[in-house]
């Protein structure tokens, strides 16, 4: 496990293509939203999930939209959705298991919008807890983000079977994730793993979503790259 402050390289600007729609969920529709690069194929297809559903959370939230930019900004294809019974999306909360198939349907989205592109899983809080646990059991997810890991109140050892890449960011005072509990759970975890602790903040990285940003773009950006490189080359 690498536990890190530093952030490298400044997020890149990117334009991208914008595009409203409702996917097929097992629940019913979802409402979703795919961001694709205007000029070459992506090289890596990023699925961004939202915080509790009960509690406010959607695909706008603050957290989820500033990891999406982020992952836009090195030329990564970014599809975001509403959960069931969230925003638009039919269907009603079901603690997590339902949701779990809704990210999975999110995935297939995505594959088959994608066909043959290494897919990357990123969640916030909720999101983190389901969607990780999504992109662990599929193989095409080659890489996870877990932002603000709800570790408090939260099973994540289904993370002790996966030795994907993985890279987790969270606030220092985050109040449903004690940070030393995040050590001590990625300290047993298989793989390549790395923290990025923003000093000073609380779940929601108050005051410095930018480090945000700029903990996902330090830590993808040479492995967006080699993508980008190896599609360019298909």
């Amino acid at each position: 496990m690498h536990d890190s402050c530093r952030l490298f390289w400044p997020p890149m600007s990117s334009t991208h293509e914008s595009k409203n729609f409702f996917l097929r969920g097992p629940a019913g529709n979802l409402e979703a939203v795919l961001w694709t690069p205007p000029a070459a194929a992506p090289g890596i297809a990023a699925l961004v999930c939202h915080p509790h559903p009960l509690f406010g959370g959607t695909m706008h939230n603050k957290v989820v939209f500033q990891a999406a930019k982020a992952l836009d900004s090195l030329g990564i294809a970014v599809l975001r959705f509403n959960f069931r019974g969230a925003g638009l999306s039919e269907g009603i909360h079901d603690k997590g298991r339902g949701e779990l198939d809704d990210v999975r349907a999110a995935l297939q989205y995505l594959a088959v919008e994608f066909p043959g592109t290494p897919l990357l899983v990123a969640g916030f809080s909720f999101g983190c807890w389901v969607g990780l646990r999504a992109g662990c059991d599929d193989a095409r997810a080659e890489k996870l983000i877990g932002i603000g890991a709800p570790v408090n109140n939260s099973d994540f050892s289904y993370l002790a079977k996966c030795a994907k890449p993985k890279l987790f960011v969270h606030g220092s005072n985050d109040e449903h994730g004690d940070v030393e509990k995040v050590r001590q759970m990625m300290a047993s975890l298989p793989g390549e793993n790395e923290l990025v602790v923003v000093d000073g903040v609380d779940h929601f990285f108050t005051g410095k979503i930018d480090e945000l940003g700029k903990a996902i773009t330090g830590w993808l950006k040479p492995a967006a790259h080699n993508a980008m490189k190896s599609s360019a080359h298909d």
